[in-house]
C-alpha cells in the first residue's frame, strides 16, 4: 500500500486536469451513499464534527474518507480540517493507497467550485473576491483562475493580518492579489465571490450583489452555519453539488428553506445534472447565480484516482 503525502497531491493535481476529472466523475455511475455525520463535544470548545464519506466505482475503486473538523484549531495554529483517505481495489478490496485527507479535500473542494463556475459564472469574469483566509482560500483562488480569466483578486477575512499575509504571498505581476477591510464594496465590485468560512452569520448580503455576479458558497457545511442571507437566495439562480447533501446539511440552503426564502423546487440543478446537460447553467449575462457545496464523496474518489495514477 502506498502512502501519498500532501506534497505529492499538490504536484499531481493541477486544476485543469482535476476539473475535467470531476466533470467526468459526475457524469458516470459512481455510488456515493449519504455520508456519516457525527457531532462530537469538546470540553470548553466549539463542538467538533466527524465525517465518514464512502464512494465506489464498480470494478475500479472503492474509497473512504475519514475527516474531523475542529473549528477552534486556528487558536492552536492547526488546520480546522484533518483526516485520511483510503483507496481500495474495486475488484479485490485490497488497500492501494493511504492519502493525506486535508490536502485531498481542499483540492477537490476547490476543483468542484471551479467546475460549477465553468457553467455558472460569466465567461469574461476577471474580478474575484475571496472571503476567508483558511487553507481553502488559496486553492479556491487558483481553481477559479483556471476556468475564468481572473486577474484581479481581493481577499477579506475577519483577521486583516491574515488577509494581508495571504494577499502578499499570492500577488504577482500578472495576477494582482490584494486585501480589503471593506466587505460591502468588495462584494459590489466582484464578478465572482467565493466564500469559505465557518461563519454562523451571513457575510454576503443580497442587497450588495450586482447583476451578473456568481456566488460560490463553500463553508457553512452544517445547518447552523450560514454565509449568505435570504435575499441572496431570493435573487439568485441556485445550484448545489448534490441535492441530498446541500438540502440537509448546507446551512445557507436549509435556513433559506426554513424561512420561506427558497423552496426546494427553486433549486435549478446539481453537478450531475449540469455535467450531463440535463440542466442549463447561466441563462443570461446579468443573471445572479449561486453554487452551494457541502462536499461529495464522488469528488474525493475522482481526485484520489487521479492522484494514485500520477503520484
Amino acid at each position: 500500500m502506498r502512502v501519498i503525502a500532501a506534497s505529492e497531491i499538490e504536484a499531481a493535481l493541477d486544476y485543469p486536469s482535476l476539473v475535467e476529472r470531476l466533470r467526468q466523475a459526475f457524469r458516470r455511475d459512481v455510488e456515493a451513499p449519504p455520508r456519516h455525520h457525527h457531532d462530537i463535544e469538546v470540553a470548553g470548545r466549539t463542538p467538533a464534527t466527524l465525517l465518514l464519506m464512502p464512494a465506489w466505482q464498480a470494478g475500479r475503486h472503492i474509497g473512504v474518507k475519514m475527516v474531523t473538523v475542529f473549528p477552534d484549531n486556528g487558536e492552536r495554529s492547526l488546520p480546522a480540517v484533518m483526516g485520511i483517505y483510503v483507496l481500495l481495489d474495486g475488484k479485490t478490496g485490497a488497500p492501494l493507497a493511504l492519502i493525506d485527507g486535508p490536502k485531498l479535500t481542499v483540492k477537490r473542494t476547490a476543483g468542484a467550485s471551479a467546475l460549477a463556475s465553468s457553467y455558472l459564472s460569466r465567461p469574461d469574469s476577471e474580478r474575484l473576491l475571496m472571503i476567508g483566509t483558511g487553507a481553502l482560500a488559496p486553492q479556491l483562488i487558483l481553481a477559479h483562475a483556471a476556468v475564468r480569466p481572473i486577474c484581479n483578486v481581493l481577499i477579506w477575512g475577519r483577521d486583516p493580518k491574515k488577509a494581508a499575509k495571504l494577499a502578499k504571498r499570492m500577488n504577482r505581476r500578472d495576477f494582482r492579489v490584494d486585501w480589503t477591510a471593506d466587505l460591502e464594496a468588495a462584494v459590489r465590485g466582484a464578478h465572482v465571490i467565493s466564500c469559505a468560512t465557518l461563519s454562523k452569520q451571513p457575510l454576503v448580503l443580497g442587497d450588495w450583489l450586482q447583476p451578473g455576479t456568481h456566488v460560490d458558497l463553500v463553508g457553512a457545511f452544517r445547518p447552523d452555519m450560514r454565509e449568505s442571507d435570504d435575499e441572496t437566495l431570493r435573487r439568485a439562480r441556485v445550484f448545489v453539488d448534490t441535492r441530498a447533501g446541500a438540502t440537509t446539511e448546507g446551512g445557507d440552503i436549509v435556513q433559506a428553506v426554513a424561512s420561506g426564502a427558497l423552496a426546494l423546487d427553486d433549486i435549478a440543478g446539481d453537478l450531475p445534472e449540469l455535467t450531463r446537460g440535463e440542466r442549463s447553467g447561466r441563462r443570461y449575462y446579468d443573471q445572479i447565480t449561486l453554487f452551494k457545496s457541502v462536499g461529495s464523496a464522488i469528488e474525493d474518489l475522482a481526485a484520489a484516482q487521479l492522484v494514485y495514477e500520477r503520484a
